[in-house]
């Protein structure tokens, strides 16, 4: 959620922003004139308030019973009181359904730009040449016996699939392998979250109210799944002040449920645009001076978590118009599939600024006996599943069929390749 104060007192700079992103029509104006009503209700109702203590305590001091006409005036101002309470309430709720509306306001760097043709690319590495026994995921997998998209749709329908037998432990294999280095080398707390949340907990990553229609959800009870950890991370804290010292280093692996519409008419063949998959996620609360050394740490452990697995890379840095609803800034990392002769995004980070802290307030003190601030919140993927499962068979695919696996996966495995030698 975005700084009602900043909205009220720097007007100019956030209709910017939200232009920036194409937000023209942002009710900027209904917002200034709700919290103009706002505070005006308070004002009034701290007067009938004080009007009212007033007569009491006259009335007190002069030890005396209060006249007829004071005692209609008391009633009068109860009454008063409770109608400036009721629309006050009434205005609150309007404001905050507006504001929950708005996205994050992106920081100064983010290219300009609607859509992901802006984007910029910030490194590269060109693809190694293609070779003649390149084929996609869903042939080797196929092949292999590994990728099992038939049974996934009759269990399931489109956009679903099911590893088997070395697929699937090489998927668990590559799990393992992220949570470890994470928790081990830098220094993350390993968590298995909640998959089944409550609104507000989306509500506080910027899920809802807008993006419900993307969402699974069980109505009877009242629980939503989560598109990805980065809900169930950034809820450890809700509506709470942290105790303790800044950063908190979170990571987590679970499923994610999507409904994919966006992903309607564009290539969804084999595993790359599917409803469930799992990710490896990073997620961080850490002081706001401290956010952009964060992210760019976040982005160069991604980088390496890609070196070691071989994969060929490129850093894309996003335009306004593509990052997310909660993002003030975001990379993401493409890696080469040389099956499909194209780069995937295998991983997304992102600072979200102070946006995600304040609408499910939380809180933390700079010092001992200080007031609290908003911590700023980052998120990152580590690496997303399937696609690095897609990235590691097709760079490991070899003339005769077989894949050869990133070294850092062999003792997981107990072999160095899948398929025949």
């Amino acid at each position: 959620m975005l700084d009602l104060r900043r909205i009220v007192n720097d007007t100019d700079a956030v209709r910017a922003g939200l232009a920036k992103r194409g937000e023209e029509d942002a009710p900027i104006d209904a917002i200034i004139e709700l919290d103009e009503r706002r505070r005006s209700l308070i004002q009034q109702t701290d007067s009938a308030r004080h009007f009212r203590n007033e007569v009491s305590r006259r009335i007190g001091e002069e030890k005396r019973r209060p006249t007829d006409d004071e005692i209609q005036q008391m009633r009068a101002t109860g009454d008063r009181i409770s109608a400036l309470e009721d629309e006050a309430r009434t205005v609150e709720t309007d404001l905050r359904v507006l504001m929950l509306g708005l996205p994050n306001l992106p920081l100064e760097d983010v290219p300009d730009g609607l859509d992901e043709t802006f984007n910029e690319i910030v490194s590269e590495v060109e693809p190694p040449p293609a070779r003649e026994w390149d084929t996609p995921h869903w042939d080797v997998g196929e092949r292999l016996g590994i990728i099992d998209m038939e049974s996934a749709a009759n269990i399931s329908g489109s956009r679903f699939y099911m590893l088997r037998g070395p697929g699937a432990r090489l998927h668990r294999a590559i799990v393992g392998w992220l949570l470890d280095t994470l928790v081990d080398e830098f220094g993350y707390e390993e968590t298995n979250p909640p998959y089944l949340v409550r609104e507000e907990a989306l509500v506080g990553t910027g899920n809802l109210p807008k993006f419900a229609d993307d969402l699974y959800r069980d109505e009877d009870a009242g629980l939503w799944m989560i598109p990805t950890s980065e809900v169930s991370l950034n809820a450890i804290h809700q509506g709470n002040i942290i105790d303790g010292d800044l950063p908190l280093k979170y990571c987590a692996h679970t499923p994610c449920f999507r409904k994919e519409h966006a992903a309607a008419g564009r290539d969804v063949r084999g595993m790359k645009r599917v409803k469930q998959f799992e990710k490896v996620e990073m997620f961080r609360f850490v002081e706001p001076d401290e956010s952009e050394a964060a992210l760019e740490e976040m982005i160069e452990i991604s980088l390496e978590l890609c070196r070691r697995l071989g994969f060929t890379t490129r850093l894309l840095k996003l335009c306004a118009g593509d990052i997310a609803f909660q993002s003030a800034k975001t990379y993401d990392i493409e890696v080469w599939s040389p099956g499909a002769q194209e780069w995937l995004e295998i991983s997304s980070l992102s600072t979200c600024t102070d946006f995600q802290a304040r609408r499910n307030n939380t809180r933390y003190r700079p010092k001992v006996g200080s007031g609290t601030r908003f911590p700023h919140t980052l998120n990152g993927s580590a690496l997303g599943m399937p696609r690095t499962f897609i990235a590691v068979l097709e760079n490991g695919l070899q003339a005769d069929g077989s894949v050869v696996l990133p070294e850092v996966l062999w003792g997981r495995m107990g072999v160095d390749r899948i398929g025949s030698c």
